[in-house]
């Protein structure tokens, strides 16, 4: 089942349990998903690692507004962001763990004959392709940056 379905469905869902909080997320998340498939004057279909790009941003644009509330001390705010959050969070991947992580990128910079920095953009392209929603981009460039310094 495709993303939109499955947030269609959810919407439904939400609608009949009278849950707001999840309502009003999952329609935050089709619009951005309408958005972007109607981006540039076309209708598109949106892959699965468009899809998961979308949702990625939309969790990191409420840790970041959480992080923001949390400290002006707006907690009713901060804990409806922390809602949408888990919610969001629900229709990505599990995330990847920290040796996990250097393991993929490990792989890929054997994979690119990587032999330094100056390999860094060609090993970033095709790691943020691959772990696109498994894992964020800062730490992907910390651990690829270890990586190709040793």
């Amino acid at each position: 089942m495709s993303l939109k379905s499955r947030i269609d469905n959810d919407i439904k869902d939400a609608m009949r349990a009278k849950d707001q909080n999840a309502l009003r997320t999952l329609r935050s998340i089709k619009s951005m998903l309408l958005l972007a498939e109607t981006e540039k004057g076309g209708s598109r279909d949106l892959s699965e690692a468009d899809e998961m790009k979308l949702l990625t941003k939309a969790a990191k644009q409420r840790k970041e507004s959480l992080e923001t509330f949390a400290a002006q001390g707006r907690e009713d705010l901060a804990n409806k962001e922390q809602v949408e959050l888990e919610i969001i969070e629900q229709y990505l991947p599990k995330a990847m763990t920290e040796e996990e992580l250097k393991s993929a990128i490990n792989k890929i910079i054997t994979e690119e004959g990587a032999a330094g920095m100056q390999d860094m953009g060609k090993v970033m392209g095709r790691a943020t392709n691959e772990l696109a929603g498994r894992a964020d981009g800062k730490q992907i460039s910390q651990i690829v940056r270890q990586s190709l310094n040793h």
